[in-house]
């Protein structure tokens, strides 16, 4: 079923993709990605000793142009979030979710722009890892929910040639844990780099 939804998501990107239309002055398919530093926030994660653990994030993201100061923007990304934790065996949890954000781009002249929007996140993936004697070891787990819904907000620069810039803070609003009232939610920055094709 989780393959399903992912493969229906990627499929309606893709058909609004070759929908744009190009004439507007802002519109544009791309490509973007860099590098995750998250960690797990909420009330009940500021006691613990949660780490920023570094992933990254590759994918495709369509600029829809509204005009010259405005745009829409879908896209769809690959993403390694998590936390780690500075303990005897450096435990982590390595969460892989496809992101699908639809962010509202305002254009503060030429190169300059600030977005926001919101995102839903689907679990691909999940697992606890740890160093023990040398090695890394781990295991699968089902212990994280299969949907995160959260707020995207950033700050991007275009370069010459297509190419852009961008740093953003996902702000999770779904709990990480199933079957679990603890307020503990994914929560980190990105750093990328675009090309607008």
């Amino acid at each position: 079923m989780k393959k399903v939804t992912i493969l229906t998501v990627f499929a309606l990107f893709f058909g609004a993709v070759f929908s744009v239309q190009a004439q507007e002055s802002r519109t544009g398919v791309g490509v973007r990605g860099g590098a995750n530093f998250f960690t797990f926030g909420g009330s009940d994660a500021s006691g613990a000793d949660y780490d920023n653990r570094v992933g990254f994030h590759a994918g495709a993201y369509a600029t829809l142009g509204l005009g010259q100061a405005f745009a829409i923007e879908p896209g769809v990304f690959y993403s390694i979030k998590g936390t780690q934790n500075d303990d005897l065996v450096n435990s982590r949890a390595v969460l892989g979710y496809v992101d699908v954000p639809v962010l509202a781009r305002l254009y503060l002249g030429n190169a300059f722009n600030v977005f926001a929007g919101p995102q839903v996140s689907y679990l691909v993936n999940s697992r606890f890892e740890g160093d023990l004697f040398g090695s890394s070891v781990g295991f699968d787990t089902d212990a994280i929910r299969d949907t995160d819904f959260g707020l995207v907000f950033g700050v991007g620069f275009n370069l010459p040639r297509g190419f852009n810039l961008q740093a953003s803070y996902d702000y999770g609003t779904t709990p990480v844990f199933r079957n679990s009232e603890a307020n503990v939610y994914n929560r980190g920055f990105k750093l990328s780099l675009g090309l607008t094709l």
